[in-house]
């Protein structure tokens, strides 16, 4: 049966009914239009949120990424850091050696360089308070110089990827003295 036929015998039940019975048929239909709109809207509106939701997710994923590279890459950040570090100053003069090492410091920069263009960025942590979001404390030192909960060493670099935490920085805090 077509939707106008439907239409045509239900007005026809309406018409032939008494006026009390048409008036409550009719109220009735008018609840019934009225829960269907309410239900549209509902649905409509979950829809939206449905979306918008994805959208935020789509976005995370295209800007987090490459986390999990991003980690990984910083070991290799620590052990070039660490390799410059143990060059002592006298081989650091040294004809033979100077080359190496200019070499690995650019190799260094190119590095933060390459973080920097993906979000990527070093924590500051000395002289700053542990923020436990941020830092993760190794061990505690006595220092009547700072404040206590001040970090004053940075035992491993703390990174972020764009507002998200990448790494922790491992820290010595100070406490009070004994």
């Amino acid at each position: 049966m077509s939707e106008d036929n439907k239409n045509m015998e239900e007005t026809e039940v309406v018409d032939a009914l008494p006026e009390d019975a048409a008036a409550e048929r009719m109220a009735a239909l008018e609840a019934e239009l009225a829960t269907a709109k309410q239900d549209i809207l509902y649905a409509h509106a979950e829809t939206q949120n449905v979306r918008r939701r994805l959208e935020k997710e789509l976005g995370d994923a295209r800007a987090y990424a490459s986390t999990a590279f991003a980690r990984d890459m910083l070991s290799v950040a620590d052990n070039l850091s660490r390799a410059l570090s143990a060059i002592p100053a006298e081989l650091r003069e040294d004809d033979k050696f100077k080359a190496l090492v200019v070499g690995l410091e650019a190799t260094g920069r190119e590095l933060e360089s390459v973080f920097g263009r993906n979000g990527i960025s070093k924590l500051d942590s000395v002289g700053q308070p542990l923020d436990p979001n941020k830092h993760q404390a190794m061990m505690e030192v006595p220092s009547a110089d700072a404040e206590p909960g001040t970090i004053l060493v940075e035992m491993q670099s703390g990174y972020m990827i764009k507002d998200r935490l990448l790494r922790p920085a491992m820290v010595s805090v100070a406490k009070k003295p004994d």
